[in-house]
Parts: structure tokens; sequence; C-alpha cells
């Protein structure tokens, strides 16, 4: 496990086949939020990293930030 503000990944690493890092926008006691591209769909996404498999905490906001629905999000 990574601790506080120090992250296992680096900018221009690659998860999966679909998003490469770019800068970290930010660090806290979940994970990191890291800058990335969507080779997919070629795009600037936010990828959050989490420091456990995927506690509930972090399904819970997936879910909320899933649910929500408005022209400029």
């Amino acid at each position: 496990m990574a601790e506080y503000g120090v992250s296992r990944f680096r900018e221009g690493a690659v998860l999966g086949d679909r998003y490469t890092l770019g800068t970290r926008i930010a660090s806290g006691g979940m994970g990191d939020v890291w800058k990335a591209s969507d080779t997919r769909v070629n795009r600037s996404v936010a990828v959050k990293v989490t420091r456990e498999q995927f506690p509930d905490r972090f399904r819970r906001e997936a879910n909320a930030i899933a649910a929500l629905n408005h022209p400029h999000i």
C-alpha cells in the first residue's frame, strides 16, 4: 500500500489498454486522482486510483457520480 501522498504510479504509466496517466491532480486518504488520456475515444479524463481494491465508500461515490445527468458535466 502506498503511503499518503506517495503514488505507486508515475506520469506516462498505462492502465489497462485504455488510459495513459498525465499529471497527478490530487492525493488523499483514498488514493490519487490523475489527469489522463482515454486512448479509445481520444479525450482527457480524470482517473481515480484507490489504495484499496474497491472499497464500499468508493463504490458509493462512483454510483452517485454515475447518476448525475447535466449538460455541463
